[in-house]
């Protein structure tokens, strides 16, 4: 019965490779030691010889098994620094190998997270939408059960694209793990959460041109390509005319995967190509006013 041998890993090739140049290293050494001490006994002979003024052909012998002995070692010294070299590569060869394995292993516990998330997603999913039905097929109604059911349905949908934009980082996380390149930590500490009651309702979203807007005395500017909390008062008109998008949208999806959540670099968010929603939302104001006259 033919029996199939399990594939070795790098590191245990390499590590295998080491260990097999060590042992020969140690031959080699031993082979050596044990060449210079014939030399060394060669070199006093022909010395003793030359200082009791022997015959030419007895100085002749003994000046030919010096050389051979010499040749031999300086063969061994040689084969001696090569295998040095290729223990250092190979030891070099090891460690990249292990550092790949660990990256392996941890790039496995981030996809592995995504993972878990993707698959707690829906049962928060399910059990938002059950809340919001809860209340919108009741019966009888309340102002507290229907800002109830809005808040949970405004949560719903923020929670939602949440886990999307992490899961999408966490793979981007993992994939640049694999590669050796990931010079950021997995994850900051949670700070802990600061309870306050925001002025503005806003939505995040993802903006897909410059976009303008004010805020009181403030002007708000952002880039395009960006995850920016636009206000919720704003948002249907930014929709409408298709300069943002949900997070969780496909294009999106491929736009962040390109251009990243940081915005557009390129382009300086003063350009003309930035849209004031403001004055957008005005022209729409002015033209519906029109058309009702």
């Amino acid at each position: 019965m033919a029996f199939f041998k399990r594939e070795l890993s790098p590191v245990e090739r390499f590590a295998t490779a080491l260990k097999s140049k060590q042992v020969e290293r140690d031959k080699l050494a031993g082979r050596l030691s044990a060449t210079e001490t014939v030399l060394a006994e060669h070199r006093a002979e022909a010395e003793r010889l030359a200082v009791a003024g022997a015959s030419n052909a007895k100085l002749e012998r003994a000046e030919a098994k010096l050389r051979l002995v010499e040749d031999r070692a300086r063969t061994l010294r040689a084969a001696l620094v090569e295998i040095d070299q290729q223990i250092v590569a190979t030891e070099r060869a090891l460690a990249d190998a292990r550092s790949q394995r660990e990256r392996e292993l941890l790039a496995d516990q981030i996809e592995s997270l995504a993972a878990s998330i993707e698959q707690a997603v829906p049962g928060f999913a399910a059990g938002a939408a059950a809340l919001v039905d809860a209340v919108t097929k009741s019966a009888v109604s309340s102002p507290e059960a229907t800002t109830f059911s809005a808040s949970v349905d405004a949560v719903r949908g923020e929670v939602l694209s949440a886990a999307d934009l992490v899961c999408w980082e966490l793979r981007s996380l993992a994939m640049r793990t694999r590669a050796g390149n990931a010079n950021v930590p997995l994850l900051p500490p949670p700070e802990a959460a600061q309870p306050k009651v925001p002025e503005i309702e806003r939505q995040v979203i993802y903006t897909l041109n410059p976009l303008l807007w004010r805020e009181g005395s403030e002007v708000r500017k952002v880039p395009a390509f960006a995850l920016v909390e636009l206000p919720k008062t704003l948002l249907p008109l930014a929709l409408r005319h298709q300069h943002v998008d949900y997070l969780n949208a496909r294009r999106v999806q491929t736009l962040m995967h390109v251009h990243g959540t940081g915005g557009n670099s390129d382009g300086a968010p003063d350009g003309p190509e930035l849209v004031d929603l403001d004055a957008l939302a005005a022209d729409e104001q002015a033209g519906a006013q029109v058309s009702v006259a």
